[in-house]
């Protein structure tokens, strides 16, 4: 049986907020440029205005930024949570010690966020240590410095459409989801002294902004790799968007497929576990391997946040719109587990 899931695309909007306030909710052709939050009345649950700093507090940012070889991962990430910024930065090569940095700040000291995924800077940085993630006309530029890794990268958004979304948050709240995976990746990264090889290189871009629920968790999967000679990348969560919308796509040849709903089954107790994920429409059927993760836990008065990140090997099969199906086997991605309170 063929699995086929082909959700209404809608016309990308001028502005994500409307002139009466209301927000374009679906899943989009492109990504939208301007996200006018500043319009959008954000009330209390009782349909009260919501006071500036209780308005101040809810808005959330977070950009993401992923490279893979053949056998190495780089990732990086951005947040602004307006109670703290926050990021990370790390390199796994399999066989050697992962080369890690992150950065905690109060408030917004040291971080800047862009306007849209197509517009503004977002950065962040302490002392020396410093990361920036730019648009510009057919790309996502990356600069990294810390004291063991340095980057200038490209990644060349202009090949392929994205998975672009808003969609109602809790009940008062919105998030508007951009991601894109599987793109060409030029510039130069050197880790420990060495330069990486780009020439397999592949990329992923994720940005989520808007009021956010107070207390929230997700699943997460993305892969950026080669398939007998073709890119082909995929974006899979279940936690955030999924009020009749899904954040799931795959790209291959430079076709965006959407997915539907993802399910997500893993020991969370077992930093070992295998992950099996499959979609509800059966486009997915994956299990991933963990080999490292990247672990925090934070309880800070009113912040809690319990988060993994691991980088390991998804195997399985893909479907696609034609009924073909694409066999995945032992290919390098990523998976997260995160609880916030914010």
């Amino acid at each position: 049986m063929n699995a086929r899931y082909l959700p209404n695309v809608l016309a990308t909007p001028t502005q994500l907020i409307d002139a009466k306030g209301q927000a374009h909710f679906g899943l989009f052709e492109n990504s939208v440029t301007e996200l006018n939050f500043a319009a959008f009345p954000y009330r209390t649950v009782m349909d009260k205005v919501a006071g500036k700093l209780s308005r101040h507090f809810s808005a959330k940012q977070f950009q993401f930024v992923s490279v893979c070889g053949p056998d190495w991962l780089l990732a990086v990430a951005i947040a602004d949570i307006r109670y703290a910024s926050s990021g990370f930065a790390y390199f796994f090569q399999q066989g050697k010690p992962t080369i890690e940095t992150g950065i905690l700040l109060p408030l917004q000291m040291g971080c800047q966020m862009s306007e849209s995924p197509v517009k503004g800077t977002a950065s962040l940085r302490r002392g020396g240590i410093s990361w920036q993630i730019t648009p510009s006309a057919g790309a996502w530029q990356l600069c990294l410095n810390t004291p063991e890794i340095q980057a200038e990268l490209s990644l060349a958004k202009a090949e392929q459409l994205p998975l672009a979304l808003c969609g109602p948050t809790a009940y008062q709240g919105l998030t508007y989801t951009e991601k894109n995976n599987a793109l060409s990746v030029s510039g130069q990264l050197t880790v420990a002294g060495q330069t990486i090889d780009l020439s397999q290189a592949l990329g992923n871009y994720d940005f989520s902004a808007g009021f956010m629920r107070r207390e929230t968790s997700w699943r997460w999967a993305s892969l950026n790799t080669w398939l007998d000679g073709e890119k082909l990348g995929f974006n899979l969560a279940a936690g955030v968007n999924e009020t009749g919308l899904t954040e799931n796509a795959l790209w291959f040849q430079g076709q965006r497929q959407h997915l539907s709903s993802a399910q997500f089954q893993f020991d969370r107790l077992d930093s070992n576990s295998m992950w099996q994920i499959n979609t509800l429409c059966g486009e997915v059927n994956l299990q991933f391997t963990p080999q490292f993760c990247r672990q925090e836990r934070v309880q800070a008065l009113i912040l809690a946040s319990n988060f993994r990140q691991y980088v390991g090997h998804f195997s399985g099969e893909l479907q696609l719109l034609d009924g073909r199906r694409l066999t995945l086997n032992n290919h390098l991605g990523l998976v997260e587990d995160h609880y916030a309170k914010w």
